[in-house]
């Protein structure tokens, strides 16, 4: 593909980009309604419910407003639901698992600030495990979001797309990847970068982390492959066996628990290749308070990370 990476920060932050396809949505879609637990003000979507009966603050009662979306979605309404990551995942996980999943009614639930993306908000915040529980819902929808892009696209994308959705995304600054007309599809990766001596699989913010550890291997004559799944579920199993099997080293990188995530998904999908694999993602821990450049410092998340596992497996 054509990447429009620079290494240079977007001048658009998540929460206002969330906020405007918000609101765009709603006018364009009358059956669209939109649901927070008390931080509208999180997303730039405070000022909706004085515009439009179909924004609705249920509160600091997430499963309960997970139940009232799945209500709307078996009547005919296109919910989309929001609220920090952490309770988008654990503390509503049976509502979405039953009310969505189960009974086929059609939500998009919106988790923001994913893993050390939650930075001052701590470690009860901070959710390395929201894609593992969503990978474990039948037909579900995974994106780790890597871009303004990527993000406005599958907010459009999901309002005629049935089951339930999960959006992981950060609510500051990104990293431009795609151009902004890039057609993204749901089950199709992107090989954002060409290389045959390892394949770096990342996704959301290590994304940037990758294509920065890319030029640094390349530097020393290292050349590798980033693919971004761009869906976690269903993931592109095609797309990574043949990447897998051109360079046989792989290396994951995400912002989640290296169990049950992306390093999860991959494994299992290049299962019987000969291969040495590495692994960059969250160990089996729980999150801390920190800025977030410490925060992945502290948990091993960031392009000198990669460079090191990229290293390490090559000399196996």
């Amino acid at each position: 593909m054509n990447t429009i990476y620079t290494g240079e920060k977007d001048t658009r932050l998540y929460k206002n980009v969330l906020g405007e396809t918000i609101a765009q949505i709603l006018d364009h879609d009358p059956y669209a309604v939109y649901l927070d637990a008390d931080l509208m003000n999180c997303i730039s979507t405070a000022k909706l419910p004085g515009k439009t009966d179909r924004a609705i603050d249920c509160g600091i009662a997430e499963a309960n407003m997970i139940g009232i979306a799945c209500g709307l979605s078996a009547v005919g309404m296109h919910p989309i639901a929001h609220t920090f990551g952490p309770f988008a995942s654990r503390r509503c996980f049976d509502q979405i698992f039953l009310s969505g999943g189960y009974a086929k009614n059609s939500v998009t639930v919106i988790g923001t600030d994913p893993g050390v993306t939650a930075a001052f908000n701590g470690g009860t915040h901070m959710p390395f495990e929201d894609m593992a529980l969503y990978r474990t819902i039948p037909d579900a929808i995974i994106v780790d979001v890597t871009d303004v892009p990527m993000l406005v696209s599958f907010l459009q994308q999901f309002q005629s797309v049935s089951g339930v959705k999960y959006l992981r995304v950060g609510r500051k600054e990104s990293y431009p990847v795609y151009p902004e007309n890039y057609e993204f599809q749901i089950g199709k990766g992107a090989v954002i970068r060409t290389g045959n001596d390892a394949v770096i699989v990342a996704s959301g913010i290590m994304v940037h982390e990758a294509l920065q550890a890319a030029d640094v291997l390349e530097a020393s004559g290292i050349h590798v492959a980033v693919i971004d799944p761009v869906t976690v579920k269903p993931l592109d199993e095609s797309l990574i066996r043949t990447w897998a099997e051109k360079a046989g080293v792989v290396v994951t990188a995400e912002n989640h628990n290296r169990i049950g995530g992306l390093t999860s998904a991959v494994q299992a999908a290049v299962c019987g290749i000969p291969l040495r694999f590495g692994v960059v993602a969250v160990e089996d821990c729980f999150g801390e308070v920190g800025p977030q450049g410490y925060l992945q410092e502290r948990f091993g998340l960031t392009a000198d990370h990669i460079v090191r596992e990229v290293r390490r497996v090559l000399e196996k």
